[in-house]
């Protein structure tokens, strides 16, 4: 059997409610994955705790996601990264696709979008997200990315951006070739969509992409993400 070949990234922050079956689903894939790498950005909750009994190695990162993703893969010794947020779960089949994947030309893969709500509007939005990955080939960070180490490090690395950096770096990784889907959905937690209502995080997230095409510092974007 081949030694495990795959390290996986996950920034957390105030996560511990969702991160336990996130990393239970890891722990179940020890034949593929070699390494979990919890990258802490400054949680108040028992995230970092869930980690360590998880038996996952716990860093510290700062400057936002874009920070810790870049922490993550800093530390990383596998040959093949897979970038998760810690408020994901894993769809069934998931190991097959992942294993089938690395297996064929280098390159970089996504997941399918499932948001953890059933309000029948969100089918609409994940629709738009599956067409907006494949047509315009530009995947959120919270689909997941599974690319080879060398691919990541050819196109530059993760910018230690607080806020945006999942487009930025796959803007880069559009001119190294075509991102691919897994043909398999993740399953993202649904409480942005239930705080600010379907259409206005729709509209709160199209706000931030025009802010960030125009040139608005990251750290500002934050900021208003976080309001």
């Amino acid at each position: 059997m081949p030694s495990p070949r795959l390290s996986v990234v996950v920034p957390v922050r105030d996560e511990a409610e969702r991160l336990p079956a996130l990393l239970a689903q890891l722990q179940a894939a020890a034949g593929l994955v070699a390494e979990v790498l919890v990258v802490d950005g400054g949680s108040r909750d028992a995230s970092p705790a869930i980690a360590r009994l998880a038996g996952a190695r716990l860093l510290n990162g700062a400057g936002g996601r874009g920070g810790q993703i870049a922490t993550g893969v800093a530390a990383a010794a596998s040959p093949w990264l897979l970038l998760l947020h810690g408020d994901v779960a894993l769809p069934t089949g998931w190991i097959a696709a992942v294993e089938s994947a690395m297996a064929r030309p280098a390159g970089a893969w996504y997941f399918e979008l499932a948001i953890a709500d059933r309000r029948p509007a969100l089918r609409l939005v994940e629709l738009a997200v599956a067409l907006r990955s494949h047509w315009c080939q530009c995947p959120y960070g919270d689909q997941g990315l599974l690319l080879p180490a060398w691919l990541l490090a050819r196109c530059g690395g993760v910018r230690p951006l607080p806020l945006m950096e999942d487009l930025e770096l796959v803007g880069r990784l559009r001119r190294h070739g075509c991102l691919r889907s897994l043909g398999l959905a993740l399953r993202v937690d649904g409480r942005r969509w239930r705080r600010l209502g379907v259409w206005g995080a729709v509209r709160a997230n199209r706000r931030l992409r025009q802010a960030w095409r125009r040139g608005v510092s990251p750290a500002l974007l934050a900021a208003m993400y976080e309001r």
